[in-house]
């Protein structure tokens, strides 16, 4: 079992802020983990940053079981979550169950399902089968078709209560943690106080148990974020300008050099062996 376990997450509400962030491969979830984060997140996100769709919708259980297995096999430390994606538990609990088992057994130690009150005979039974859950509510992107787009949340009363009543609901269900996307700060310090399980914010300010991130966004992969993003590192540029160059050290015979490469000492040695190995080549021809 790894160091951070679920329990380990619901105990630090209100004593010590939770930090997660995402990973899709083995490398990325090696640095996550390395890095001390708390919460590696395998998230549907990767149809957009990895993939290069426009939305989360296209992404299968088949994709998020493979990219779940690389990232499990790196982290050692921090608690492995999987995203359930897109209609992988909307049609019955029991497609659920079967498809949110499919990425415990790739190495995830908890999923996560967008939503709340609507699914809690799902979290409730998935809890009770041995599987952590967390939920997510406020921006739910799986469902920005009906939400009309990527926005804001809780400026209505009834953005308000919708949020709240899933927050309740997913808590009183067993899950061990909300997600608060996109929600109007005090909404989310609304949310966090009235539940006794910690909330991870994104874009929905500081009063929040934790916080989450994209990978690709918070490390500068891409010259458009989020507006909720603050990019802690420019990783485009800087592989950028590494890739250009290699590529004129390569063009202008630069690379590689001596220290890249190696080479027989003794060059009569390497005569003899390369005689004898022509030799052998040329009487195989011959053969033919």
């Amino acid at each position: 079992m790894r160091e951070i376990t679920t329990k380990r997450i619901m105990e630090m509400k209100g004593k010590e802020k939770i930090t997660m962030v995402t990973a899709y491969d083995y490398p990325s979830g090696l640095i996550a983990d390395k890095a001390g984060i708390d919460i590696i997140f395998v998230g549907d996100s990767l149809g957009m940053v990895v993939y290069g769709d426009e939305n989360t919708l296209n992404v299968t259980m088949d994709q998020m079981v493979y990219h779940t297995r690389a990232v499990a096999k790196a982290v050692k430390r921090g608690l492995v979550l999987a995203d359930m994606p897109f209609m992988s538990y909307e049609t019955s609990v029991e497609e659920g169950i079967k498809n949110a088992a499919r990425l415990v057994q790739a190495g995830a130690d908890a999923v996560k399902i967008e939503g709340g009150y609507d699914h809690k005979k799902l979290v409730k039974k998935l809890v009770r089968s041995g599987i952590p859950v967390m939920g997510h509510t406020g921006l739910t992107p799986q469902r920005y078709l009906r939400l009309g787009g990527y926005h804001i949340t809780g400026e209505t009363e009834e953005e308000i209560e919708e949020i709240i009543r899933d927050a309740k609901a997913l808590e009183k269900a067993g899950a061990f943690a909300v997600v608060l996307e996109f929600v109007l700060s005090d909404v989310a310090k609304l949310v966090t106080e009235e539940v006794k399980i910690p909330t991870i914010g994104i874009g929905s300010g500081p009063y929040c148990d934790g916080q989450v991130l994209v990978w690709h966004d918070l490390l500068g992969f891409y010259e458009h974020t989020p507006p909720f993003v603050k990019k802690y590192a420019d990783l485009r540029n800087i592989i950028q300008l590494a890739l250009e160059n290699y590529k004129e050290e390569v063009k202008d015979g630069k690379f590689p050099s001596g220290q890249y490469y190696w080479e027989f000492l003794d060059k009569d040695d390497f005569e003899k062996k390369k005689k004898r190995a022509m030799e052998r080549l040329s009487q195989e021809e011959s053969e033919d």
